[in-house]
C-alpha cells in the first residue's frame, strides 16, 4: 500500500524541524494555488510526507490545509488506482508544532499526542457560563482521533525516549497570558494537556475530505502568566525533529 502524509505546521522554524527529522536534505517543493509550497520527502516507492506552513491560527491553517488537500485530490496521479473506499487524497493529516503545555500534564519537553483537537473558546458566554457550539446547536468544536492511532503514535515515542502524554489538545485565538485564563481553560476543557492556535482548523479541512487527524505538540512553555525566561522554544523543535524522526520510521508508513 502507498502511503501519503500531509503535516501542516504554522511557521517555518516548525516545518524545519519536522524536515530534518523525515531526514531528507532537499525535499522537492511542489507549488500550491495562492502562494504555498508543499516540501515533498518521497522515499522511491510512491509513499510520501508532504509538509506545509500554513500559517498562525485556525482560519489560515484551514484555508492553507484545505488548499493542499483540494490540489491532491484534483492532481495526484495515483488517484485513479486508488480503492473506492479510501478515495481521499492522503491517507493522514497531521498538525504539527510547539505549544504550552498544561502542568503537571505536559511539562517542557515532552510531546502531546491529541486524543481530541477542540475549539477552545468556539462559543458563547452567557450569565449562567460558557456553552459551547454543539450547546447552541451550530455545529462542533471537537474532533475525537482514535485511539487505535493516538496509541500507535504514543507507543512509538516512548520507544523512542520521548516522554508523552495523549490527551485533548485546545485551540485558541489569543495565547493564555494569565493563570486565571489558564485555570478556566483547565476546567472548561478537563484533562486538556496542550493549547496551540491551529489544530482544531487543520481538523476541519481533513474532516471535508474524509482524512484522519491527529494532533502533535512538542512543548515549550507552561500555559498562563508569559515567562519568557522559562520558555525553552529551542527544546521543543528538537522535540518536534526527533518526533517526525521516529514517526517517519513507523506510523508514517503504517498510516490508516
Amino acid at each position: 500500500m502507498v502511503h501519503r502524509i500531509l503535516i501542516v505546521t504554522a511557521v517555518a522554524a516548525e516545518a524545519d524541524s519536522v524536515t530534518a527529522g523525515l531526514g531528507s536534505a532537499a525535499p522537492r517543493p511542489v507549488p500550491l494555488p495562492g502562494g504555498l509550497v508543499l516540501r515533498r520527502h518521497a522515499d522511491g516507492t510512491g509513499a510520501r510526507v508532504d509538509v506545509l506552513v500554513g500559517g498562525v491560527g485556525p482560519a489560515a491553517v484551514a484555508a492553507a490545509t484545505g488548499t493542499a488537500l483540494a490540489h491532491a485530490s484534483l492532481t495526484d496521479p495515483a488517484a485513479g488506482g486508488r480503492d473506492r473506499d479510501r478515495d481521499r487524497p492522503y491517507d493522514l493529516v497531521v498538525s504539527a508544532g510547539i505549544a504550552g503545555g498544561f502542568q503537571p500534564s505536559a511539562p517542557p519537553g515532552s510531546v502531546v499526542v491529541s486524543s481530541a483537537i477542540v475549539a477552545a473558546d468556539l462559543g458563547a458566554e452567557t450569565p449562567d457560563g460558557y456553552l459551547s457550539v454543539e450547546e447552541l446547536g451550530f455545529g462542533r468544536s471537537a474532533h475525537p482521533v482514535p485511539a487505535a492511532l493516538t496509541g500507535r503514535i504514543a507507543g512509538v515515542l516512548a520507544a523512542g525516549g520521548l516522554p508523552c502524554a495523549v490527551a485533548p489538545v485546545l485551540t485558541v485565538s489569543t495565547v493564555t497570558g494569565t493563570a486565571r485564563r489558564a485555570a478556566e481553560l483547565a476546567e472548561r476543557h478537563p484533562g486538556a494537556a496542550a493549547e496551540a492556535m491551529e489544530g482544531f482548523g487543520v481538523a476541519e479541512a481533513a474532516a471535508a475530505y474524509g482524512v484522519p487527524v491527529v494532533e502533535l505538540r512538542t512543548v515549550s512553555n507552561a500555559v498562563g502568566p508569559r515567562d519568557r525566561a522559562a520558555w525553552r522554544i529551542g527544546d521543543a523543535l528538537e522535540a518536534l525533529r526527533h518526533t517526525a524522526q521516529l514517526l517517519s520510521r513507523t506510523v508514517f508508513v503504517e498510516a490508516p
